[in-house]
């Protein structure tokens, strides 16, 4: 499709925004008049998918050149365009417009603005507004139709986000109501083809569209010199990143930055670690080891702090290190930058669903997000990255990142797409689809809050829940704790679980403190969301008068409790104060010297998979917890209580306990008589789990069973089937009258299993029982020698018959049995009774083997017969008579 409104010229300065002075310098420039072409051939509402390495510039002109083409389309017909763009870190969206504001000339919040969480800076002039993936997102849901809004541009695609995952299938819908939305997708590194495909125009429903084209950019590098620097020692052990390693990393980035400057190189280092703990730490080990500037950027640092180190530093400023997360792998750019030291680790999303725990681990990081990280160093020039790892390492990494909605706990995600109409993402064009169980855990959890129908559409209350920019957990209980614990109480709970703040010793009460008096780094930030909690509780929770008294002790604890009653933890008794188990049945350690050690409950917001110390042997750590005691726990968990009678069968007989259980813990138990309903099912689960070993095979019931099943192997019916299986399937039939006496309480001591067994016996079949496998075989010397049978589960055994040599003298035919189906296997015993022959042919023995026998054993057993004639010699179980 065409447009009868000319191309654009990206270098022409009479549009809204001057692309040829905000370009100037950046390799993305080159690439505009492909871009505009590109969706100016589309037509109103076309779509495009940007490929450009970092540092291009694709975040600073592709939102003004949208603009100028937005405003293009309206000249007669009046109104201002707007343009939204997503980043996925709130200090990105703040440098990104902070940036192209400046290279405007005008005021951030005029032209150019942004949104993040708790912190606004737009006005009525705003064109160009950069939010992130979750303020979009909640916006979506309040006008599913983004009115007003003429293009959305998702930047940083690649690192796979779950919230700009969902952005990605639902504004593919959007564009279906609204075919004048432009929508553009760009990354760094990404699967072009992929997304081309998700967003364009087939996807809107046009039978006669494509894929959306896809704008390429040459690369903006300088050269790059790699370096390898591995420690001596593991960079991560069963407690985490080890600090030997920490501590390598920071001697490295000391030495690699004094070396550069000492070589006249005035540069500044940037320092990639998986999280703010380790920045912290290696910040203040560089301090002391650095004459530089050390500035430390992560999540939790007050928007100052972060603003400050993403920006470049003052004329004949000191030079400056740079320690940061991920953060700034790929959506900042920090001027200056020449010299990059990288850790190699991340920290991602990871769930495990058989613990019911979901939280940040500590990982390799991918090969791709090793690229982005070096690449920081030769944006401005020829630079350096330092890999504190070997290339084995490196090459053993995964190729990207793991999607985050392949790992993530995907609750939220779960209500949104609720909410959207589209629950479990049924009909949506994800990147990648929700895995079937997360969703699955998700929804039901869902259900749990009352947020979702039984077909998965939103309540009133989902669609509530949605709206407060917290997990819907945390939503449900700051509504319904506000009127137990007080609003603000409950608002600095659920923003200290939200929040991205560490609790020392995984001690919440603790860090709520520290938060309260302001020495937490996260303080400001944390305020500005109770503030927002607590305004969101005043006008929503019920005002229900609260059916317990909650503690000051224990009222972060009760939210903690209400958001997640499956953590609810009590102390297992004389495991050490460090052991807990959970209501959902998870056992967990606190971390080694936590203040909340020895507490007997516990509200937990976080518990991951740990080894070693932090997780006192349990194979799980809490990493984020507050007291309670018993009446709050239950009172906060209180759909998981129960009162029941447990019966168990063990060692012979049924016993019972009456228990009142808060889901998995055990709250009280006395010994009750279980009822015959009770015990029958007691008896049930013993069969079923351990067979009828649990009663017991006498010799005698044994010696039927195998009987029976010789007969059933060679004829088949009507003679049962006794195998293990078997037998369980048909107990009412034969075992009736004795799992009655064992329900109501008789011992195993007094059941024979020979008696029950004879029950399935055919009749008139039955009466040849003796006849077709008689339990003993007459011998010509006149005993009668038991038969062994095979066991129930052999399929090709014999029935043997193990006597004495002499005592078959004269025997010539072999004995059959089961209608002579079956012979008889001999062993020929010594006096000694050890075998001298094995066979089912007596004649071909007697008349071969038995005199190379006789030859042997005449002279070691001379009390005994060994005549030449075994056919004439009469068959004895004696030895010979005295002369």
């Amino acid at each position: 499709m065409t447009s009868a409104t000319p191309p654009l010229d990206p270098a022409r300065s009479t549009g809204l925004f001057d692309l040829g002075f905000i370009g100037a310098g950046l390799t993305f420039a080159e690439s505009l008049g492909d871009l505009a072409s590109a969706l100016q051939g589309g037509g109103a509402g076309a779509s495009a998918v940007v490929q450009a390495p970092p540092g291009t510039g694709k975040t600073t002109l592709v939102p003004p050149l949208l603009a100028n083409i937005a405003a293009d389309g309206k000249r007669g017909r009046g109104g201002r365009p707007r343009i939204v763009v997503t980043q996925p870190r709130r200090v990105a969206v703040r440098s990104a417009a902070r940036r192209l504001a400046s290279l405007d000339g005008t005021r951030l919040g005029d032209r150019v603005g942004y949104t993040v969480r708790g912190e606004r800076q737009t006005g009525p002039g705003t064109v160009i507004e950069f939010v992130t993936p979750g303020i979009l997102l909640r916006r979506l849901l309040a006008d599913a139709g983004l009115e007003g809004i003429d293009a959305v541009i998702l930047d940083e695609v690649h690192e796979r986000g779950l919230e700009t995952d969902l952005l990605v299938g639902m504004l593919a819908e959007v564009r279906q109501l609204r075919g004048d939305l432009t929508l553009v997708a760009m990354s760094a590194t990404l699967d072009a083809p992929r997304f081309a495909e998700l967003i364009g125009d087939a996807a809107t429903g046009n039978d006669d569209g494509g894929p959306a084209p896809v704008v390429d950019c040459p690369s903006a590098l300088f050269p790059l010199d790699v370096q390898w620097a591995p420690a001596a020692a593991p960079r991560l052990d069963e407690r985490g990143v080890t600090r030997a390693f920490l501590d390598h990393v920071a001697d490295t980035a000391a030495a690699g930055h004094a070396a550069a400057l000492a070589a006249g190189r005035d540069i500044d280092a940037l320092v990639f670690v998986p999280g703010a703990w380790e920045v912290s730490y290696i910040a203040a080990r560089l301090r002391g080891r650095s004459r530089a500037e050390v500035l430390e950027l992560h999540g939790q640092a007050a928007p100052a702090e972060q603003d400050r180190a993403v920006s470049g530093r003052e004329p004949g400023g000191t030079a400056r290190i740079i320690v940061s997360t991920a953060l700034a792998e790929s959506s900042l750019t920090v001027p200056g930058v020449r010299l990059v030291v990288d850790s190699g680790l991340s920290r991602e999303p990871r769930r495990d669903s058989s613990r019911g725990m979901s939280g940040l681990v500590t990982v390799s990081c991918s090969r791709a997000s090793a690229e982005q990280r070096a690449g920081r160093a030769a944006r401005q020039g020829p630079g350096t990255v330092i890999r504190c790892y070997d290339q084995k390492a490196f090459g053993a990494a995964p190729a990207h990142q793991t999607p985050e909605i392949a790992a993530a706990d995907l609750t939220g995600a779960a209500l949104l797409l609720a909410c959207w109409g589209a629950p479990g993402g049924l009909g949506l064009a994800l990147p990648d689809a929700p895995p079937r169980a997360a969703m699955d855990e998700a929804v039901e959890v869902l259900r749990e809050l009352g947020a979702v129908t039984p077909d998965g559409h939103a309540t009133e209350l989902g669609k509530l829940l949605a709206r407060v920019p917290t997990d819907p957990r945390l939503a449900r209980a700051l509504l319904d704790g506000a009127p137990t614990v007080g609003h603000r109480t409950a608002a600095e709970a659920v923003a200290l679980v939200s929040g991205d703040q560490r609790a020392p010793g995984a001690d919440l009460t603790r860090l709520v403190a520290a938060l309260r008096s302001g020495r937490d780094p996260g303080s400001r930030r944390w305020a500005e969301d109770v503030r927002r909690m607590e305004g969101i509780a005043h006008q929503e929770s019920s005002g229900v008068v609260p059916a317990v008294t909650v503690g000051a002790a224990e009222a972060i604890g009760f939210v903690v409790a209400l958001a997640f009653p499956d953590r609810v933890a009590r102390r297992v008794p004389g495991d050490g104060p460090e052991r807990y188990l959970l209501t959902s049945g998870t056992r967990a350690g606190l971390p080694a010297g936590s203040p909340l050690s020895g507490h007997e409950w516990l509200g937990v917001a976080e518990v991951s998979r740990a080894q070693g110390r932090d997780a006192a042997g349990t194979g799980a750590v809490i990493r984020s917890a507050a007291p309670l005691t018993a009446d709050t726990a239950e009172a906060a968990a209180r759909h998981l209580l129960s009162e029941t009678v447990e019966a168990t069968f063990s060692q012979g007989r049924v016993s019972a306990r009456r228990e009142r259980r808060l889901g998995a813990i055990v709250l009280a138990s006395t010994p009750v008589r279980a009822s015959a309903a009770e015990g029958r099912a007691a008896v049930a689960r013993a069969l079923a789990s351990e067979g009828l070993a649990t009663i017991g095979w006498s010799t005698a019931a044994e010696a039927l069973r195998r009987r029976l099943a010789l007969l059933h192997r060679e004829l088949g019916g009507p003679w049962p089937d006794v195998s293990e299986p078997a037998l369980l399937a048909r107990l009412d039939e034969w075992l009736a009258p004795e799992l009655e006496a064992l329900a109501g309480g008789a011992s195993t001591g007094g059941i024979d299993l020979a008696g029950p067994l004879s029950r399935l016996l055919p009749w008139p079949e039955a009466a040849r029982l003796g006849e077709l496998v008689p339990e003993s075989l007459a011998v010509p010397s006149g005993s009668r020698i038991r038969i062994d049978y095979p066991d129930e589960d052999d399929t090709t055994g014999r029935p043997v018959v193990a006597v004495k040599l002499q005592e078959c003298f004269g025997w010539a035919e072999t004995p059959r049995l089961a209608d002579g189906r079956v012979p008889v296997l001999f062993h020929l015993l010594s006096p000694a009774r050890r075998p001298l022959a094995v066979t089912d042919d007596l004649a071909s023995f007697w008349s071969g083997p038995y005199a190379q026998v006789r030859a042997e054993m005449r002279g070691r057993y001379p009390k005994h017969p060994w005549p030449e004639d075994p056919w004439t010699a009469p068959a004895t179980a004696r030895t010979k008579p005295r002369n």
